[in-house]
């Protein structure tokens, strides 16, 4: 399951208009309706890097103390890189994800700042959403297979451990009787 735009949309515009608390509480829905994925927990973190790095003004460590927000195209080369970063599989899931919410926070903070139309052009901007909806999609199904995989090798692991422990209960119980025997066997002399 994606992440809901609609509460993402929303929380970045309260984030953007410093309403904090309305803001907690999208995240914590947002929190609620997620799956527990790699991916998902990094767009989650970035998400709740943001809120606390806004809210506490703390600028030693907030991106965006040190970018020109006033500046579209700073914005919009700030995004390709985050994407960009975002679509590498070099980076683990949790760092694809993280990425992903930056690049989603600079496109809705250009939205913002420039409205929709003087961001990018239409044609820009319908294949900038179609391009982070199939990165989306990829890293959701990668996080998937690798989900099934794990999940396939550990009831391999079940199934191996339970012939194991067969295999031991029976060498047990036929020790168990060998001697049962040879102690009958001695009183029986």
């Amino acid at each position: 399951m994606p992440i809901p735009a609609v509460y993402v949309a929303r929380f970045f515009q309260l984030v953007t208009a410093r309403q904090f608390a309305e803001a907690e509480r999208i995240l914590q829905r947002l929190r609620q309706k997620i799956q527990t994925t790699e991916w998902n927990r990094g767009y989650f973190q970035a998400l709740y890097g943001m809120l606390l790095a806004q809210k506490n003004n703390d600028d030693r460590y907030v991106f965006l103390s040190n970018a020109n927000v006033t500046d579209k195209k700073e914005l919009q080369s700030h995004r390709r890189e985050f994407l960009k970063q975002a679509r590498s599989r070099i980076h683990a899931d949790y760092d694809r994800g993280y990425f992903t919410a930056w690049a989603s926070y600079l496109q809705a903070l250009a939205k913002l700042q420039f409205g929709a139309e003087e961001t990018t052009g239409k044609g820009a901007k319908t294949e900038e959403v179609e391009t982070q909806a199939k990165t989306e999609k990829k890293v959701t199904k990668e996080t998937e297979e690798k989900a099934e995989e794990k999940t396939r090798k550990e009831d391999e692991k079940k199934i191996e451990a339970e012939a194991q422990k067969r295999e031991l209960e029976k060498v047990e119980r036929t020790e168990s009787t060998e001697l049962r025997q040879s102690t009958l066997f001695d009183f029986s002399k």
